[in-house]
Parts: structure tokens; C-alpha cells; sequence
């Protein structure tokens, strides 16, 4: 049971939605389910069906196929059955029990709130077996509880709670069953220290009859009924054609919508190829904007500005989807306030958020690799004077006490207020506030004065920031130079954290335009190699360090305060490596083809085909947080477009 809940499949359907399940069918946290819906894309999500209940009924033993911890210890376990799971575009199991062979795949439709499930059951018996399928129910917004005083009906192949309809159709026979209740136990939500159990219902099953020597296929599908989604009568039905038809076109678009994401991207490595098809997941419609977006990480996390604009590089301009990566960067121009980008766009009408120093400046670094990538002259000209905009602001100051001060150089941040990615709160306690002049705020800062110049002519006006790109650099390298320790400083604030060895730094070599002399920009790669580099991320904090804390897990206090203090994340491990072929040149390419193909081990653990948040910080073996984060997968692919260019 351990082993089997260690590895997930992940489907989305471009809404937000997704269907996520462990590979031995069952649900290792309270965010795992076979329909999430989004019934406002992306972020209004509904937890539907949260697991099912597969049984076989042979000469009167019942045989349970699927698997399940429930509190008290009993359970369900179907993997003592499993001969074989595979995710590679459908995720597919095989059980073979008692002469009976089970294989089941799942799809995901894009664009709608549906899920098809097929089971292809194989009776090499002499008499007669069945397979029962109990879907298990909640109706409730992501992350909350059932409760026994929320009405669940069911009638005729409908479901309805909450306000919502599911529609159930099956080639099978559908069985109304009273109202009943089990408490789910979550051994992955129980280890860091979240709701270890949650209730979930029943009211309904599905039944299937295979006589002896016959194979045949069980088809089911679920739909969750909204607005735009008018319920089809039998006629309609009928012409459309059977349930098991409707569900095996749904596992093919499933299929062919992930291959032709992989080969419009055009890797050749496998690993790269894998990536891509990953990739597709993240990018959802935002239905409050009309436009693309991307959702930061799967099961917890929504779509963020400052992680959208260092996942979109990846997601979109490296993988050649370009009408998505114009899409994304246009709903931020059209939120631009004050220099500053959207951090968090909330639901309800409410106004977005904008405490992010980067995601702005990352913005005007987006804009260029897509330029360089596709000579789009015509957008740029759109975004230049949103670009504009905000260098204004930051020269002459806005919110979050963001500014540039007399040596040219950025400062960020006071109070409470959090602004880089290292943004943990704690109560009244910042573990890394880092107010002050972060390293790579001014990294980015140098290298968006830079691409204004390098654009200028292409936006019909003339260069005019050499002259603060000069005093940038100059300020750079005289306040963030470590002769001591080969390295930068983290940030200027008059602290003892201004010396600590964080990962960082690394962005001050990787961008487009760079301060450092090349001797320089090779220590500081050497460095983070020496002191942060494992093969699956970048350490936040040296492992010599006071701070360092070598284990992420328990409450969300003890997780939060390991979180940028120790902890792998996967991301920047991108920068690096695009940082080592810079310094390194042909050179190191070989090098880092042999570390990338310790990935494959991220892609077969945690969710298979995908890479992760984060890890340990002294033996990142484990993923943990996000089992799917966008900027994790993003970055790497575009490790692989330098390593597989002139090719």
C-alpha cells in the first residue's frame, strides 16, 4: 500500500480541472480525485468524484480491485491484484485475479468538466463473473469537507448536490444505493501535517456481467452539468452513438491532444519529450480575463504572476506555442498597475494582488526570449511601452516600498511585506524576508534595461538606459561581490542573511544580459555546484549553514520555516544549467546531457511524467509539496532546447 500510493497520474482539461489518482487506484490526499472540476475556470474548482470502488464478484467471492486506506485501519487492497500500472498518455491498470484479467484506462476531455473511464474485462473462467464501480461523492470546493448535512441525491443517472448535476453513463446497469458514508485516511496529507481523514458518499453503483469465455468492455462516463453544458435526452444520445463509442473517442482525444503537444515541441530526447507533454497541463483558460493562463503547480496552487512569467519561457516559447505565450503576456499587460504585474488574480470581482517584485521584470525577460525565438516585431511594438512603463516605476518608486536608490540598484520590501519568490510567512516572523536589494532582483533589473535598449529600434525609439546599465553593473559587482567565498551576496540589507550561500545568485549568470565578468560568472556556477547542486534542484541554503534545515514536513509552521531554509527546489536547477553551458561553453554539454538523465528517476516518482516542487534538503530522494509544479517542468525544457540546439 505504501509503495503504490508513492506514484499519481495527472490529467487536466485546460480549465483548471484535472483527475488525479494514485497507481494502485486510490487517493493518497484529500486533493486526489477522479473529476475535479472547474466550474468557473481556473481557479473555482469542485471536488466531484473522489475515488471508485472497483469490485469483482467471481463464484461468489467478492474481490476488491481498487485500494484504499479508511480511518481505523481497514481498507481497501486491490494492489495485492495488480500486475501492471503504465502513464504515458492514458494512464492504464491491469488486475489479474482468479482467471480474470481487468484492464481500465482513464480520459480527461478537454475544455469540459468529463471523465471517461473504459474497462476491458477479460473471463477466462467457466461461469459468469460481474464488476461493480462505486463512485465515491463530494460536491464540495476544493479543499473542503463533506459534511453528513449536505444533501447528495441520486436518480435515474443523476447525481445532483450543491446546485450542480452529474450525469453517469454507463453501457452498464446503474443501481440507486441508500445513502452511506466512509471516512477516507490520507497518509500523504497526514505526514505534513494536513487533514489526515475527510467523509465521502455513495449513492449509486454501476454493474457489469461477463459470461464465461467472453471479453468485453465496461464504458462509463461522467459529466458535471453546468450552464453551458445542456444535458442530452436519449434521442440526442442515440444519435450521437453508445456510451462506449462516446468514452473511447474521449480516450483518444485524450491521447492524440498530449501527442501532438509532443511533437509540435520537436525534443528529441525522450526525457524532453515527456516534458513537453507535461507542459500542456499547466496552461488553462482564465475565464474572468478571456485569455490563457497557467496554474502554478497541481493539486494545491493557482495561477500566479511571478510563477506563470518563469514557467511561461519554458511551457510555451520553448515548446512552440506561441499563440498561448502572446495570450498570457497580453492579460498581464492589460493588468500592469503602477509598474508592477499581478501576483494573484482572486475570483469574485475582487482586485488583483501586486506584491511581487519580479513578476514585472521577468515579464519585459519574457517578451525578449519570445522575440528571439519567433522576430515578432509587431508584439513587441504592443508590449514596449507597458516595458516602459515599468522602468518608470521602479526608477522613481511604487508599492512594497519597491524603488531604485541612489547607486542604481533596486530595493524591495518592508515591514511584513513579501516580494521574492522566498515569500514564506510565519505569523509575525519572516523567515527570509530578504527586504532590502536581493541578488537576483537586480540581476533582472540590469537585464531589463538592457532588453528596452536591445528593443528599441524594433518599438521605433531610441536607446536611452546605457548610461543607468553602466552604474547597475558598476554598483553590482563593488556591493554583491564574496572574494572570500567566490560568490554573491544574496542580498543587501545590512544582516547577517546578506552572506548566507542561497541558490539565488545563479540568475546573475543565466539571463540574457549579465554584470559579472565571465572569470566571475564561472565561480559562482563552481559554487553553487559545490554547495547547492543536487541532480534533482538547487539547495535554498548552503547545508553549512545555522539555518539549514535538512527535512520538509509536520505542521505548516515547521514546513514553512524549512521551506527557502535547506529545501531542493527543482527550478532552479534550470538556471543552473543553462548557467554551466554559458560558462562552459560546447564544452559542457555533454556534461549536462549525463545530469539531465538523472531526471528520469523524478519522472517516475511522485506524479509520473512531471517534476515536482520540492525536495529534502539533505537527501532530496522524495518529492514533496506540489507533485506538479509549472516553473519545475518549465525551466528544464528549456535546458533542453539549449543542450538539443544546432543539433
Amino acid at each position: 500500500m505504501e509503495r503504490g500510493q508513492e506514484n499519481c497520474y495527472l490529467l487536466t482539461n485546460g480549465l483548471g480541472g484535472f483527475s488525479s489518482q494514485t497507481m494502485i487506484s486510490s487517493s493518497a490526499r484529500n486533493d486526489h480525485a477522479l473529476l475535479m472540476a472547474a466550474v468557473k475556470a481556473p481557479n473555482v474548482r469542485y471536488h466531484i468524484i473522489h475515488h471508485l470502488r472497483e469490485e469483482l464478484y467471481v463464484g461468489g467471492e467478492e474481490i476488491c480491485l481498487s485500494s484504499q486506506e479508511y480511518e481505523r485501519g481497514e481498507g481497501e487492497q486491490g494492489y495485492l491484484h495488480l500486475s501492471q500500472f503504465s502513464f504515458e498518455y492514458l494512464p492504464e491498470w491491469i488486475w489479474e485475479t482468479k482467471g480474470v484479467q481487468v484492464e481500465k484506462q482513464i480520459g480527461m476531455k478537454q475544455g469540459e468538466n468529463m471523465v471517461a473511464v473504459v474497462y476491458r474485462i477479460a473471463n477466462r473462467r467457466r461461469g459468469a463473473i460481474s464488476l461493480a464501480v462505486t463512485p465515491a461523492l463530494l460536491f464540495t470546493p476544493k479543499g473542503e469537507d463533506l459534511t453528513k448535512e449536505q444533501t447528495i441525491e441520486y436518480e435515474a443517472g443523476r447525481v445532483r448536490s450543491n446546485g450542480m448535476e452529474l450525469c453517469v453513463d454507463t453501457n452498464g446497469t446503474l443501481c440507486k444505493l441508500p445513502l452511506s458514508y466512509r471516512t477516507y485516511y490520507y497518509s500523504y496529507d497526514a505526514c505534513d501535517g494536513r487533514r489526515s481523514t475527510g467523509l465521502a458518499a455513495e449513492n449509486h453503483k454501476i454493474l457489469f456481467s461477463v459470461e464465461a469465455g467472453e471479453e468485453k468492455k465496461l464504458a462509463v462516463v461522467f459529466r458535471l452539468r453546468t450552464g453551458q453544458t445542456p444535458i442530452m435526452d436519449g434521442k440526442a444520445k442515440e444519435q450521437q452513438g453508445s456510451v462506449l463509442e462516446e468514452a473511447e473517442a474521449i480516450l483518444k482525444e485524450t491521447e492524440d491532444f498530449q501527442r501532438s503537444a509532443e511533437e509540435a515541441a520537436g525534443f528529441v530526447s525522450p526525457l524532453a519529450r515527456t516534458l513537453s507533454r507535461a507542459a500542456v497541463q499547466f496552461i488553462a483558460r482564465r475565464e474572468s480575463t478571456k485569455g490563457e493562463t497557467i496554474l502554478a503547480g497541481f493539486p494545491f496552487f493557482e495561477d500566479w504572476g511571478r510563477d506563470t512569467m518563469i514557467a511561461l519561457p519554458g511551457l510555451c516559447i520553448s515548446t512552440g506555442r506561441f499563440e498561448d505565450a502572446r495570450s498570457i503576456l497580453r492579460t498581464f499587460m492589460a493588468y500592469c498597475r503602477k509598474g508592477l504585474m499581478p501576483n494573484l488574480f482572486p475570483e469574485g470581482g475582487k482586485e488583483p494582488m501586486y506584491n511581487t517584485v519580479d513578476a514585472a521584470l521577468l515579464f519585459i525577460n519574457a517578451v525578449y526570449l519570445y522575440y528571439e525565438k519567433t522576430k515578432d516585431s509587431g508584439f513587441v511594438r504592443e508590449a514596449y511601452p507597458v516595458m516602459e512603463d515599468i522602468v518608470a516605476w521602479y526608477q522613481k518608486g511604487t508599492e512594497f516600498a519597491i524603488h531604485m536608490d541612489e547607486d542604481g540598484l533596486i530595493l524591495a520590501g518592508a515591514g511584513l511585506d513579501q516580494v521574492t519568490w522566498m515569500d514564506v510567512r510565519v505569523g509575525e516572523i519572516l523567515p527570509t524576508p530578504r527586504h532590502g536589494k536581493p541578488v537576483e532582483i537586480n540581476a533582472y533589473w540590469y537585464n531589463a534595461l538592457c532588453i528596452l535598449d536591445n528593443l528599441a529600434g524594433i518599438a521605433g525609439t531610441k536607446p536611452r538606459f546605457q548610461k543607468l546599465a553602466r552604474k547597475v553593473q558598476e554598483s553590482f559587482l563593488a556591493k554583491f561581490w564574496m572574494e572570500d567565498k567566490n560568490c554573491l551576496r544574496d542580498v543587501l540589507s545590512g544582516t547577517k542573511a546578506d552572506e548566507q550561500i542561497r541558490c539565488n545568485q545563479i540568475w546573475a549568470v543565466s539571463l540574457p544580459f549579465t554584470m559579472l565578468p565571465r572569470e566571475k560568472e564561472k565561480s559562482v556556477v563552481d559554487t553553487v555546484f559545490e554547495t547547492l547542486y543536487t541532480p534533482y534542484g538547487l539547495r535554498t541554503l548552503s547545508m553549512d549553514d545555522e539555518e539549514f534545515h535538512p527535512f520538509y514536513g509536520g505542521e505548516q509552521k515547521e514546513r514553512d520555516l524549512a521551506y527557502h531554509q535547506g529545501t531542493v527546489w527543482a527550478f532552479p536547477l534550470g538556471a543552473y544549467y543553462l548557467a554551466y553551458l554559458k560558462v562552459y561553453g560546447e564544452s559542457g554539454k555533454q556534461q549536462v546531457r549525463e545530469q539531465l538523465k538523472l531526471l528520469e528517476g523524478a519522472l517516475r516518482e511522485g506524479c509520473v511524467g512531471s517534476l515536482p516542487e520540492i525536495y529534502d534538503g539533505r537527501t532530496p530522494t522524495r518529492s514533496k509539496g506540489c507533485f506538479a509544479q509549472a516553473w519545475s517542468v518549465g525551466e528544464l525544457l528549456r535546458v533542453f532546447e539549449a543542450v538539443e540546439k544546432d543539433e
